[in-house]
C-alpha cells in the first residue's frame, strides 16, 4: 500500500478518539459513491445517543430521553438529501448548507456563515461533506484559530474525479486529550475495497469500544440513484 493511502482499520484501531468522522469515496467498480459517518463519546450525555432513519436521512436521538442534560450540539440530522446533493456534517451545519442549496448558493457560502462549535475547552471543529449527483465530493472542516477564540480557520477539498477504491477520511480530534487537539492536515486518502455490509462492520469493529456509539454507512448506486444503508447503533432498542 502507497504511503499516501492509509487503512482506514488501522487509522481507527490506532486512534481511541478521532471523535465524530467522514467518508466519502468510491467503490472499486466504479458504480457507487461510498458515505459513511460515525460519531464518539466521552460523557454520559453523548453517548445517550442513536442514529434513527428520516424522510431525506439520518438524526441522532437520545436512547433513553430522562438521561439527556444539554441537546445542544449532540441532537441534530447528520445526513440530508438536498437538491440531489447528499450532505454529511456533525452538527446542524447539516440544515444550513441545505438551506442555501435550496436557495442555489454553495455549500462554501453556507459554511462561511459558520464556526467551530462552542464547547469549551475542546472548542471542536466543524466538518462537513457533500456528495453531488455525478458523484464529485467535496469535504470541509471549521476550526478555532485564535486562544481567545475570536477567529476561524476554514479549509475546502474538492475532490471533482473520484477514483475507484479510493476515499478521503476527515475526522474532529487527532487523539484523546484533554482539551482534545483538533484534526490537522487534509483529509486521509483510504482504500475501499469492500461491500456495504463489509465496510460497515470493518469501520464498527476498528472503532474503539467504550468510545463508539453510531455508524451509518450508504452505497449509492450512481446510474439508478439506488441506497443501500446500513446503520449501527452501540445502543438497540
Amino acid at each position: 500500500m502507497g504511503k499516501n493511502v492509509f487503512n482506514i482499520s488501522e487509522e481507527l484501531i490506532s486512534n481511541v478518539y478521532p471523535g465524530r468522522g467522514i467518508i466519502l469515496g468510491r467503490t472499486p467498480d466504479n458504480k457507487h459513491d461510498v458515505i459513511a459517518y460515525f460519531i464518539m463519546g466521552r460523557s454520559e450525555n453523548s453517548r445517550n445517543r442513536v442514529f434513527v432513519e428520516t424522510e431525506d436521512g439520518i438524526r441522532t436521538e437520545a436512547f433513553d430521553p430522562s438521561k439527556m442534560t444539554d441537546p445542544s450540539l449532540i441532537i441534530y440530522h447528520p445526513v440530508r438529501v438536498c437538491c440531489g446533493k447528499t450532505v454529511v456534517t456533525n452538527g446542524d451545519q447539516t440544515d444550513t448548507i441545505c438551506e442555501y442549496l435550496k436557495q442555489g448558493k454553495d455549500y462554501t457560502a453556507a459554511l462561511r456563515t459558520r464556526a467551530f462549535e462552542p464547547d469549551a475547552p475542546n472548542y471542536t471543529s466543524r466538518i462537513s461533506g457533500v456528495v453531488n449527483e455525478d458523484g464529485s465530493y467535496s469535504l470541509s472542516i471549521l476550526k478555532n484559530f485564535t486562544s481567545d477564540r475570536t477567529a476561524n480557520k476554514r479549509f475546502f477539498y474538492e475532490y471533482d474525479k473520484p477514483v475507484p477504491g479510493l476515499g478521503h477520511f476527515i475526522h474532529t480530534y487527532m487523539c484523546d486529550g484533554d482539551p482534545l487537539p483538533p484534526f490537522r492536515g487534509e483529509p486521509k486518502c483510504i482504500r475501499i475495497e469492500l461491500p456495504v455490509h463489509e465496510f460497515a462492520n470493518l469501520l464498527w469493529n476498528s472503532m474503539d469500544e467504550q468510545n463508539k456509539i453510531s455508524l451509518f454507512v450508504r452505497y449509492i448506486n450512481l446510474e439508478t440513484g439506488a441506497c443501500e444503508t446500513v446503520i449501527k447503533n452501540k445502543h438497540v432498542r
